[in-house]
Order: C-alpha cells, then structure tokens, then sequence
C-alpha cells in the first residue's frame, strides 16, 4: 500500500535549526532502512510559489505568498507499507519531530493487475 503524506503548518518565514534538521534526518534515515520511505520532500517558503485555478475554462495564476490561508504545505512524503495501522505510526513519528502542524494521509491508487 502506498500513501501520500501531505504536511501542513504555518508559515513562519524562519528557517529550522540545525537541531531539527539533525531530527528529521534520523528519522528519514530510519525510514529509508526500513524500506517504507520511497520520497520526502520539504517545500520553500510560499513566497517562491503560485498557484494555479482553472474556472469556467479559464485558468488564472496568482503568485505567493499566500498569507490568506492559515496553514501551507510544507513538506510531503511518499510511503510505502503494509497497513494503515503502520502508515499511521509512521505518520505520528514523523509529526513527533516536526512538531505543530497536520498531516493528511492519502492511500494511492494503485493499478490492478490484469488478467
């Protein structure tokens, strides 16, 4: 089973420390050796993005930040285990070190086999 972990907190505009940094990179390490961390990846501030809506067939760009909404993607992970139960340990480890925020746990669809 593969899940897309969606992180979201608020946008603080201060990098994270070094101290942080060194957590977050013991725990993808763990992740990796333990075969359910495919892809991780954490975002820049959202003054360096956009986004895009399509309406009525028309598609309008507006740039960051985006100070309107409380809360940003700051990171995502791409999981792969063999239950829920375990997408949602993992989920709550990683939230252990990065501290305040939410993430939103997604199950990939993934092709069936043929045949």
């Amino acid at each position: 089973m593969r899940y897309l972990a969606i992180y979201k907190t608020e946008e603080t505009g201060t990098p994270p420390s070094a101290e942080h940094m060194a957590r977050m990179g013991a725990l993808i390490d763990e992740m990796t050796k333990a075969g359910v961390l495919l892809s991780t990846e954490g975002c820049l501030p959202s003054s360096r993005g956009f986004r895009a809506r399509r309406k009525k067939g028309k598609v309008i760009v507006t740039d960051g930040p985006f100070t309107e909404t409380k809360e940003i993607i700051g990171g995502f992970a791409l999981l792969e285990v063999q239950s829920r139960e375990e997408a949602v340990r993992w989920t709550e480890r990683f939230l252990e070190v990065a501290g305040d925020g939410e993430s939103e746990v997604r199950l990939l669809n993934e092709p069936q086999p043929r045949g």
